[in-house]
């Protein structure tokens, strides 16, 4: 349950101020009055495991991606170092009524970053669709295969950099482009 914050720099949500406790290299927000933690990649799975067996967190919601490539007014935390990518991920206490939201930083030479399907399975095809459609990667993900893409495509289509020329698409089991 969020709190009234008792002093500037500390979050007065409760969950927010056990992961900062928990993970040195956390980062609270304040966006619109819900709690966003931004966390190191390392930190990442770790954090999602602290939030279910810790805080009773019992559903990851989403998980996708930002690129943020062509973004000149994207939002720069302090203490977050930005880099191309964003992924972001929705956490559910319904124990709590509690909701929760963590951002890692994933740079363009290096997309990738620890799957959570070994703690949110539900988050299997989330994670599908931001590694077809953006091309970060999600290490340990037990399918990795494309979702929506055909498996010969080359390319990401949400990527801010990926040629427009790929159009029409023809998507997995559809008879044909429309």
């Amino acid at each position: 349950m969020s709190v009234e914050n008792p002093r500037p720099g500390v979050p007065g949500d409760d969950v927010a101020a056990a992961l900062l406790e928990r993970f040195d290299s956390a980062v609270f927000h304040d966006s619109h009055g819900q709690a966003v933690v931004y966390l190191d990649r390392d930190d990442w799975r770790d954090a999602a495991t602290f939030l279910r067996d810790e805080q009773e967190f019992t559903q990851c919601v989403d998980v996708t991606a930002v690129d943020h490539l062509v973004d000149d007014t994207r939002l720069v935390v302090d203490g977050v170092e930005p880099e191309r990518f964003e992924i972001v991920a929705n956490f559910l206490s319904h124990e709590r009524v509690r909701r929760i939201r963590t951002i890692t930083q994933v740079p363009a030479d290096a997309p990738t970053v620890a799957s959570l399907t070994e703690v949110f399975p539900g988050v299997n095809f989330a994670e599908r669709e931001v590694q077809d459609l953006f091309g970060v990667v999600f290490e340990g993900h037990p399918d990795p295969s494309r979702l929506l893409m055909p498996d010969d495509w080359v390319g990401h289509p949400l990527r801010k950099d990926d040629p427009p020329s790929h159009v029409p698409v023809t998507f997995k089991e559809d008879p044909g482009p429309r």
